[in-house]
């Protein structure tokens, strides 16, 4: 599809037939004088009252056990940048339709007109309490470290930046089943991370926290080392005892992760890789290097993208809307390391699963392999396997409010709403 046909078929998607993605509807019947009285005056003063007695009942008589917030400041947006927050709101009623069509999430999208952290922090506290979640959007680097960090802190709802956690969620998952196809232990590889900025920084801490050891981390000027004088707190975490060149530290890995922008390395650095690399490449909407690319220098790879016409997408919508939904059932405080860690295992499990005939109908006979690491986002046992997963995990660690939770009637409900 040319350029101006996308452009046109995509504003009328918008538009038509009715402007925007979402809308609001009701979930009990307002059909009499009665249901007036119930829904309204002089009824709803009955949770009102149970809510000012005990903050816990708004889980119980309002949809805050359902509803996740979407909030940008609109300064990092896809592709596009520092946009500004009303310009960002499409991609924000996106995100809001994919919870509900994935996950059955309600979601409100809102924009703040604010770049300043203490203000926008400020703002997102005071609004807090209508929702039972946050999932922060396109915030940009490195304001969206502190404004994630200092929300997880002070709310006592979960809080997640998807643009760092999702991706991190989704390459680890493939990263777990990459490494098994070609035996090899996480902590002994060799990874390279391009790119320094938001994902980047959490990708390198799931794999850590996975089991890798040795990680250098490169940003737009080389190699981050303890010898340079300008990197930040969040980079610092990531630098190596010596300074090298990046081909010295391509000699060998075992994997790459590109999280930078096009051509930010290069086929000869791919060809100093050992001979069967892990590439992931998700510079969108164009990769560091596209898969025939790679092919050419090493035919033994098994290589990753952010877009959808080659094998092995890396696509958030793989973990946001099943984690929030897992998160929410068990009303989590936060979501921490031990609930990722489950949503990326979840994740690379369900690779290994046969396709069911429904989706066999949309993609062929795709099985576990080389080009089927991670499952397609239309599989919809994702939602029962991930929630699942991640609900078990928030009750374990000791960070979900639902203390008598029974994981396998959990996940016939799934199943059910599936």
């Amino acid at each position: 599809m040319n350029n101006e046909l996308m452009k046109n078929e995509a504003l009328d998607y918008h538009r038509v037939p009715n402007p925007g993605k979402v809308a609001i509807t009701t979930t009990t019947r307002l059909e009499s004088q009665r249901d007036l009285s119930l829904a309204y005056s002089p009824g709803v003063a009955f949770p009102c009252i149970e809510i000012q007695n005990d903050s816990e009942a708004a889980y119980e008589y309002t949809s805050k056990r359902n509803l996740v917030a979407v909030i940008s400041n609109g300064t990092a947006v896809l592709g596009l940048g520092n946009i500004g927050a009303l310009a960002s709101k499409p991609v924000m009623e996106g995100k809001a339709v994919l919870f509900k069509k994935f996950a059955a999430v309600d979601s409100f999208d809102i924009e703040v007109d604010e770049t300043n952290i203490d203000e926008f922090c400020k703002i997102v506290k005071a609004i807090a309490p209508t929702f039972g979640g946050i999932n922060l959007e396109d915030i940009k680097a490195p304001e969206c470290f502190e404004i994630e960090n200092r929300l997880i802190e002070e709310l006592d709802i979960p809080v997640m930046h998807d643009d760092q956690h999702g991706t991190a969620i989704i390459t680890t998952a493939a990263l777990i089943n990459a490494s098994q196809m070609l035996n090899k232990k996480p902590e002994n590889m060799k990874v390279v991370v391009v790119g320094a900025g938001a994902s980047a920084t959490s990708c390198s801490n799931m794999y850590k926290e996975l089991g890798v050891k040795n990680l250098i981390m490169c940003d737009s000027k080389g190699v981050i080392h303890k010898g340079r004088n300008d990197l930040n707190e969040y980079k610092s975490t990531f630098a190596i005892d010596e300074a090298m060149s990046m081909d010295e530290a391509f000699t060998n890995a075992d994997m790459v992760l590109g999280l930078s922008k096009p051509g930010s390395f290069t086929k000869e650095h791919v060809a100093l890789m050992c001979e069967e690399p892990i590439i992931f490449t998700l510079a969108n909407p164009t990769p560091e290097l596209f898969p025939d690319e790679v092919r050419e220098i090493k035919p033994k790879a098994i290589i990753g993208t952010g877009r959808s016409d080659y094998p092995n997408q890396v696509n958030n919508v793989l973990g946001f809307p099943f984690i929030f939904r897992g998160a929410l059932d068990v009303q989590t405080k936060k979501i921490n390391m031990e609930m990722k860690m489950a949503a990326a295992n979840a994740i690379a499990n369900l690779a290994k699963e046969e396709l069911y005939p429904e989706l066999k109908v949309l993609f062929g006979d795709l099985k576990y392999g080389r080009e089927y690491i991670i499952p397609t986002p239309f599989d919809k046992r994702l939602m029962v396997e991930v929630s699942s997963a991640v609900a078990k995990a928030a009750v374990e660690s000791g960070v979900a409010r639902v203390k008598e939770f029974n994981y396998q009637q959990y996940r016939e409900k799934l199943a059910l709403m599936v």
